[in-house]
């Protein structure tokens, strides 16, 4: 299991710095996150041991369970649907929420923020594929509406955008949702000058190097790093 995770960071490390260099880009800029839904704790630190700082989680007890005792210098970011009353919960463990795409959610981490003394990065989440099944802002006029209201909680600190590309082999409608979100990251920097932006997450292990080539800082990657899942 080592080896496997090991040989499977490095190969898509390469294949990141392939990708930056082909788009102009530096491969520093990239940041990979481990996605380790369901994966073991082992797991964690072995991919922690061969150079990932950054981690994802979409459940929230599942979450805690895993890195509240963890003894290693993590970043957490809960990438999942934040429901109201897992709020506090991830509050108290997450450095980022990357799946913001109503005010109550923002707000209610506001207040657990708060109440814990500290400050808590968020995404906020954007529909770019049109999918029913899938979470997030559809509307952009919604989502400028949202924002002005979220940018006004004390504890909450506005880091960028993240969507997730469409479940497809059509690498068209892949790069076009890609393409849209980062074309409106791009009018939020210009609109919003005084925001902290510097993240634009997008890219799953079936279309990172997608990703990357249309601007992609932050890859989200499970399977890719760890091998299949087990349900």
């Amino acid at each position: 299991m080592n080896d496997g995770i090991r040989n499977n960071i490095l190969r898509i490390q390469e294949k990141i710095s392939e990708s930056a260099l082909k788009a102009g880009r530096k491969p520093d800029d990239i940041k990979l996150m481990a996605v380790s839904k369901r994966f073991s704790v082992d797991s964690i630190v072995s991919a922690y041991n061969n150079g990932i700082r950054l981690f994802g989680e979409n459940r929230a007890g599942e979450a805690v369970e895993k890195f509240s005792d963890l003894k290693i210098d993590f970043e957490l970011h809960f990438i999942g649907h934040l429901q109201s009353n897992k709020c506090k919960m991830i509050s108290k463990i997450a450095d980022c929420v990357q799946s913001i795409d109503k005010f109550k959610t923002a707000s209610l981490l506001n207040d657990f923020c708060e109440k814990e003394g500290r400050t808590i990065d968020i995404l906020f989440e954007m529909n770019t594929s049109g999918e029913d099944s899938k979470n997030g802002f559809k509307s952009e006029e919604i989502f400028f509406r949202t924002l002005d209201q979220v940018r006004e909680l004390k504890n909450i600190k506005i880091r960028g955008l993240m969507t997730i590309g469409p479940m497809t082999a059509d690498e068209k409608a892949i790069r076009n949702s890609f393409a849209r979100l980062r074309n409106l990251y791009e009018k939020l920097e210009s609109e919003h000058r005084d925001l902290s932006l510097d993240t634009l997450s997008m890219g799953m292990s079936s279309d990172y190097e997608i990703a990357i080539d249309e601007g992609s800082t932050l890859i989200r990657l499970g399977t890719a790093i760890f091998g299949d899942r087990k349900y």
